[in-house]
């Protein structure tokens, strides 16, 4: 699924270099679910983007599904971003204004393919919707849905073009104790039914969830360990 080697993202600060990933090497298969663990200043965030294509290498090789993603142009990155890659992210990024249904529809109206007519699009997002157990959701909007709901709307976008890989950063992180469990044993039954996800987090116990933990720290891998079958 991933292929990463000799990864390298440095960035200018003034006068100074600053070298956020250091020669990275990495290796996921499809269907395996990984966490990346380090302090605030590691570099797993800058690791997750450029897996995201959200950010491009400064040098070193990325390959996704076999394709080398460096070197494409903005409109090739945009086009694996909608169909390859599902994003969760921390603060939900939700838009206000659209309900359930139309914020787990938006990407599908990215899609460059032609995308099915509009009755499809909503038939694909409700589907999705209760998935994830928001089936009597679908017309409620952001600021009517609590904070593990609207997570779940999140995870429900990041899956309803059927993504090969889906990065969670800090999925749980504006969540209480038990609505975050509630949202990792979702991550977890999404991993076990196939999805290769791959969770940025500094939290041991939601990296624990993981059969595999990356530990990263000054722009390089220290770890990499299995931790669950």
């Amino acid at each position: 699924m991933i292929a990463v080697e000799s990864l390298t993202r440095t960035y200018r600060m003034g006068s100074s270099e600053v070298r956020a990933l250091d020669g990275v090497d990495l290796a996921v298969g499809e269907g395996e679910f990984v966490s990346i663990m380090g302090p605030s200043g590691s570099g797993k965030s800058t690791l997750m983007n450029l897996l995201g294509c959200l950010d491009r290498p400064t040098s070193g090789s990325y390959r996704l599904r076999g394709q080398e993603v460096g070197a494409l142009d903005d409109d090739a990155l945009s086009a694996i971003r909608n169909r390859e890659i599902g994003f969760v992210f921390q603060s939900f990024n939700l838009l206000p204004r659209l309900t359930a249904l139309e914020n787990v529809a938006l990407p599908l109206s990215y899609a460059r393919s032609g995308g099915p007519v509009p009755p499809a699009r909503a038939t694909r997002a409700e589907q999705v919707l209760a998935e994830v157990g928001l089936a009597d959701r679908t017309g409620h909007r952001p600021h009517e849905l609590s904070g593990g709901q609207r997570q779940r709307v999140a995870i429900a976008r990041a899956l309803v073009n059927e993504p090969a890989l889906v990065l969670a950063d800090e999925p749980t992180g504006n969540l209480d104790s038990r609505t975050a469990a509630e949202i990792l044993e979702l991550l977890t039954q999404l991993n076990a039914r196939g999805r290769t996800l791959m969770l940025v987090t500094h939290d041991p116990e939601v990296a624990a969830r993981a059969r595999r933990v990356i530990h990263v720290r000054d722009g390089r891998i220290l770890d990499d360990e299995v931790v669950r079958p």
